[in-house]
């Protein structure tokens, strides 16, 4: 209980001050006295908060970061191109000549032949085998 003390005013008379008691917790209260404070919330109101605390903070950081990389938060970059490919199979009847014909339709193939040969060394070519060609 706390004690609060408080001057009447009388119309007549000099002022006689008056002491009362004022209940502290909400239990305490008597009909028709001052009204305490609310309750104190529980361990697990508070930990309920701080659980709600933290998930809205991961969220803003996951917000934030998407929103970074949405606004472009690498360097700009030139996007890696991979060089065409082209794959050539072996045909019964067919030679470094005829291949490199289909590799290059335009041109001189002497180039494209020399290429084959050297990275073949010089072995035979066999039906079913897969040349593959970068551009």
């Amino acid at each position: 209980m706390a004690a609060v003390m408080t001057t009447p005013r009388a119309p007549l008379g000099p002022a006689v001050p008056t002491i009362r008691l004022v209940p502290s917790r909400p239990d305490d209260l008597l009909p028709g006295s001052v009204v305490g404070r609310g309750r104190r919330p529980s361990g697990a109101t508070y930990r309920r908060r701080r659980v709600a605390a933290a998930v809205l903070v991961l969220a803003s950081l996951a917000m934030a970061g998407k929103a970074g990389a949405a606004l472009g938060g690498l360097p700009l970059a030139a996007p890696e191109r991979h060089p065409a490919e082209s794959r050539f199979v072996v045909q019964p009847g067919d030679s470094l000549w005829s291949i490199a014909e289909r590799i290059q339709a335009d041109g001189d193939v002497r180039p494209v032949v020399d290429e084959l040969s050297t990275a073949r060394g010089g072995a035979p070519l066999v039906p079913g085998e897969v040349f593959v060609w970068s551009e």
